[in-house]
Parts: C-alpha cells; structure tokens; sequence
C-alpha cells in the first residue's frame, strides 16, 4: 500500500494502542482502524505518546504497525501512517531507525531528546543525524513539558532546510513562539498543533492541521472546523468550536490516553480500557463525567 504523502495537513490521528490481559488487543485494533478508516481523518501516528510508545516491546511496535496496514487495506483506505519514536541518546535512536526501516510506515514522528537537556545545537546536531539516517519523511514532535528541552524556532527553520525533515507537532506551550513559527517557516514545512485545546486557534493562525487525540470522539467534528476555516467560513467554525471546547477539557482531566481510552472503551470500541503501568485507568469521579457525556452522544 502506498502510504506517502508530499505535503502533511488536516486532522491526524494519534491512535491509542489497546491492551487486553497484559498483550495487544489486535482485535480491537482491527475495530479501531477500521471505524477510523470510514472518517475524515488524513493521517495516523502509531506508537507516540497517546499510543503508549514507551510502553510497548519492539515485537509489539511492529505488530501494531502491520496489523494496523492490514486493517487499512481490508477497509480499502490508503492513508500516510507515521511511527512514533523518542530517545535521548542520538546512536540508539539511529538504530531504531535502522530496525524499522522495513515497516510499511511512510514516516517517523520524532521527539526531542528527553531527560538529556541538550542545547541548540546538539538539537541541530541530533535531528540531522537522523535525516540523514533515513529516506522517509521525520516530523519533528517538540514538547518541552514532556522532554524538558525546547527546540527553538532558529534551530526549527534551519532543520526545516532538510529534504526529509517535514513538519513539527507543535506542542511548544508557548502561543508567541507558535506564532512566529507560523509567520516564518516556509510553505512546504508543515505545522501541525498538537494541543487539543488549541486546535481552533493553530488552525485560524495558519497551521495545517492538528495531531488530535481528542478526534477520537466527534472525529467529523473536529474535521467540520477545518473544512469551513479552509473555504473561508470563519464565525461557522467558531461555532462549532465553541459547542465541542469543552471535550478536550474532558479528555485531559486526567493524565492521557487513560480518559480517551474510557470512552472508546464505553462506546464500544475497544474491548477494554486498560493500560501500562505507570499508567492507570481513570477515577471512578472522571468515569462517571465520561460515561455522561457517552450517554449524551448517543442520544
């Protein structure tokens, strides 16, 4: 199947992995794939931070990755699907490259190294390394609340030099260094927002599209706001946003995927909600807020 695409937008998807007693629930992964298939959804990420990556073995990331393919072709859907990564030491993460060079990916999304705090220009450094270590297209994921390091817009447009380096998930926290991002990057660099509740706002800034974990639930929802900012219908799309603001609220009242996997779980999707350790299911206070709204969609 033919994954690629030349230019990154639109509303992605960071699908959450589902367990069952421990292992991956490839049965609901199937289910998963297959609804999502059906939806106006331009992308998927497997394995990033809403599909547990850090919690998953090698053999697990691969299966999840062909079992996921399989699902798309038998759905007869053909959509880019990018693998998440992270590593702080640049030579291991070279190596899972190499590892997973075989897999029908049409991308990696990358994140800064984490714990390791390196400057400038060893961010330069790192991500050039990487370019050069692989012939698909990196999306860089830049969440300094997670990796405790910020990759600077300076440093960001130089590696947006690269052929392969194509885009950022921008979760910089900081709507200044956001913006500026916006305004100077070139046209072919893409800028995808990565924070739920700001999906409105990148979006009407220029950026585009978003990785959404929160388009999990009301997935034509979130596509609607892009669709009417793309042919010109602001104020329909602030509509919108302000009747579906309050989801994301939701899904990350507690720490995620655990909230997302609680509704899908609720609606049928997967067969349980369960996680990884450090990871826990969500409150029996935040299920019973869920479960509510479930029953209010359904109505």
């Amino acid at each position: 199947m033919d994954n690629t695409t030349s230019t990154l937008g639109g509303l992605w998807l960071p699908l959450i992995t589902p367990f069952r007693d421990g292992v991956l629930d490839e049965r609901s992964l199937r289910r998963l794939v297959t609804h999502y298939a059906a939806q106006p959804i331009d992308g998927f990420i497997l394995g990033a931070t809403t599909g547990e990556g850090m919690a998953l073995e090698d053999a697990e990331c691969e299966r999840l990755v062909a079992v996921a393919n399989d699902a798309l072709r038998a759905a007869g859907r053909a959509m880019p699907v990018y693998f998440g990564l992270s590593g702080s030491d640049t030579a291991k993460t070279v190596k899972a490259l190499q590892r997973t060079a075989e897999w029908d990916v049409s991308g990696y999304l990358i994140a800064c190294p984490y714990y390791t705090r390196p400057s400038q220009r060893g961010l330069f450094a790192h991500f050039s390394v990487l370019a050069d270590a692989t012939d698909r297209p990196i999306l860089i994921y830049n969440i300094p609340y997670r990796t405790g390091v910020n990759l600077g817009n300076e440093t960001m447009l130089q590696l947006a030099e690269r052929r392969n380096i194509v885009g950022v998930k921008d979760c910089s926290a900081d709507a200044t260094q956001s913006f500026d991002l916006l305004r100077q990057k070139p046209a072919d660099f893409a800028v995808l927002t990565g924070e739920d509740p700001l999906f409105y706002t990148a979006l009407t800034q220029g950026a585009e599209g978003g990785i959404t974990a929160s388009a999990h639930v009301r997935t034509q929802a979130f596509a609607d706001i892009r669709d009417r900012l793309m042919s010109g219908d602001q104020p329909g799309a602030l509509e919108l946003w302000q009747r579906l603001a309050d989801l994301p609220r939701l899904l990350f009242a507690e720490p995620s995927p655990g909230p997302v996997k609680h509704w899908l779980w609720r609606q049928g999707l997967i067969d349980s909600p369960e996680m990884r350790l450090p990871m826990v299911p969500v409150s029996d206070e935040l299920a019973a807020r869920i479960d509510r709204a479930v029953a209010e969609d359904i109505r």
